[in-house]
């Protein structure tokens, strides 16, 4: 490695360091506050408000590492503009895209690391911090788990099992529920291909009711349409559902093959799995959009300018993402296209951007 390289890269850690510290530290403090007069209504202990800080850590980490590479280009570039050596380089016949690589080197590493850091560690660390405000602080039952893909919970009277939770449209899909006896012999069996909350009750579509009597022996009755009084709400099964938060890529693959080779409709779990894999390549992106925007002030002077400039731009990335991710789950845009938008919006114009520097 080139002693100048060595140079630019030293910079470079410098201000990412810098720049993930404060953005986690500013986050924590933002909670903190948020959710202080929830801890204090529900007489939370030190320990457990440090746990659900220190579990949230990791999902911040994923969400603020490509904004740290986006300031880290800015700062670090502006301000080898600012005191001339920039132009230095170049008089060195060091070229702006030659200058470029070490950024570029750091962005591709961590975009792989962002890929397994949020396949392996955020989802668990996201369960167990949500773990800690549901059932710890707010003494709420886990009576429930998601396992091989299902989720199954256990309520006042009875056993539901069900392949699918849409927690924006409380809908269940793929249902069972055994309703027991006081001696935990089986009552009721219910078998429903959904269950849409309405009106504040269940109602079940698609359903058969089988009803065992003292020797076991089944009475069936099928129904179109039911409204079925159990007691359980959406929000009772929302402390179980594994959202697409507490996944990594391989698992929700996982879900969403098994889930749509049951017949059920798998695109906005499509969006969500073709995001994961979109989204860390965003590191990569704004750093050739921060590069041309950090060495405008080598020609205008204007350093707070650029950096504004390239801030406002990175952070437009998240709006057009949000957006098209949006659009896809309303099924304007195909999955792909919802997921892959905003890189390839952004992609093309970082392209533009890198090209046109005057090297």
């Amino acid at each position: 490695m080139k002693l100048i390289d060595k140079y630019i890269l030293k910079e470079f850690l410098r201000f990412f360091l810098i720049t993930c510290i404060t953005f986690i530290a500013l986050y924590l403090i933002i909670d903190f506050f948020e959710k202080f007069r929830m801890f204090m209504s529900n007489h939370a202990t030190p320990a457990q408000m440090a746990s659900y800080f220190f579990y949230s850590i990791p999902f911040i980490i994923s969400m603020t590492l490509p904004v740290a590479i986006l300031l880290s280009t800015l700062l670090t570039y502006s301000f080898l503009s600012k005191f001339s050596e920039i132009t230095a380089m170049k008089a060195n016949g060091i070229s702006l895209y030659r200058m470029a690589v070490p950024a570029l080197v750091v962005a591709a590493i961590v975009s792989v690391f962002l890929f397994f850091f949020t396949e392996l560690v955020t989802p668990a660390s996201v369960m167990k911090r949500d773990h800690i405000i549901k059932v710890d602080v707010q003494k709420q039952k886990a009576l429930g788990f998601f396992k091989q893909n299902e989720i199954w919970y256990r309520g006042h009277n009875a056993i539901y099992n069900f392949k699918m939770f849409d927690i924006e449209k409380n809908i269940l899909r793929g249902i069972t529920i055994n309703q027991l006896n006081p001696d935990f012999t089986l009552n009721t069996r219910i078998d429903a291909e959904r269950a849409e909350w309405k009106n504040n009750q269940w109602v079940f579509y698609n359903l058969m009711i089988a009803t065992f009597n003292q020797n076991y022996a089944p009475s069936l009755q099928w129904h179109k349409e039911k409204v079925i009084a159990i007691p359980e709400q959406p929000n009772d099964f929302k402390i179980i559902q594994k959202d697409v938060e507490k996944m990594g890529y391989f698992e929700l693959r996982r879900y969403v093959n098994k889930v749509r080779a049951e017949g059920y409709d798998t695109s906005g779990y499509l969006i969500d799995l073709y995001g994961k894999i979109s989204f860390p390549f965003v590191c990569m992106i704004l750093v050739f959009i921060g590069m041309p925007f950090s060495v405008r002030s080598e020609r205008s002077g204007g350093l707070m300018q650029s950096l504004a400039m390239g801030i406002f731009i990175g952070f437009s990335y998240w709006i057009v993402h949000a957006f098209s991710m949006s659009l896809g789950k309303s099924g304007i845009l195909p999955a792909f296209a919802a997921a892959w938008a905003s890189n390839i919006l952004f992609g093309g114009l970082a392209a533009y951007l890198f090209y046109r520097m005057r090297t």
